[in-house]
């Protein structure tokens, strides 16, 4: 099953968050929701888990039933073991064989050398594996990402990068970010979001200068 949204509209007073944004995506593709802070990639990515509902009456909104969430401020029990955490997290989701899920992912994800450590003694870059542990306990047929490499240094970076290239394969990601670099580096596709418009919605290919076409479309660093 795909991914079908259109016309959702989200505003908040008289503040209009999404303005008409329409979105379809296949199994197996890796799309990079790209925009400047406060352009509504975290508003859409809501919408598409169910957090925040359309404006429009009228917007339709067809996704998966089992989705992957990783919100940008990763919350987690930080008093609680990796292995301990995810088994808890895995049993409320009422994961099926959740001892061996959990397993799975835990080596799927790098974390075998800190699952027997406290979520509070990870480093950046281990909590966002733990996220995405947590957001795959289910085999989601969406995976979506808000931000998930801020605050990681160059080596988490392009180890969580790899990560995410992988779980594309065969699995639809959204993944949103500000950081060109990223989507370059891990994404088939290009939406780029600006006062909750899609500017442009492509393949990465055909977007000859990703730096340029972004600052034209939404007046970046001016």
């Amino acid at each position: 099953m795909g991914l079908r949204i259109e016309h959702i509209t989200k505003q908040f007073g008289k503040q209009i968050v999404l303005d008409d944004v329409s979105l379809s995506m296949e199994d197996g593709e890796v799309v990079g929701l790209l925009g400047p802070n406060g352009a509504g990639k975290s508003t859409l990515m809501k919408v598409l888990v169910g957090l925040e509902k359309s404006t429009n009456p009228d917007a339709v909104v067809e996704v998966p039933e089992r989705i992957g969430y990783l919100p940008e401020r990763n919350p987690l029990y930080e008093e609680m073991y990796v292995r301990e955490y995810l088994l808890f997290m895995a049993r409320i989701g009422q994961v099926e064989n959740p001892k061996e899920r959990v397993e799975i992912l835990i080596k799927r994800v790098g974390l075998t050398p800190e699952a027997h450590k406290r979520i509070s003694q990870l480093s950046k870059g281990y909590r966002q594996r733990v996220g995405l542990a947590q957001a795959l306990l289910g085999d989601p047929d969406l995976l979506i990402l808000d931000e998930p490499t801020t605050g990681l240094d160059p080596n988490q970076l392009a180890e969580i990068r790899a990560l995410i290239r992988q779980l594309g394969r065969d699995r639809m990601v959204i993944l949103s970010t500000h950081i060109l670099q990223e989507v370059k580096e891990m994404c088939d596709r290009v939406v780029i979001l600006d006062h909750g418009q899609i500017k442009v919605d492509l393949p990465i290919k055909q977007i000859k200068d990703l730096e340029t076409t972004f600052q034209q479309l939404t007046n970046y660093g001016e």
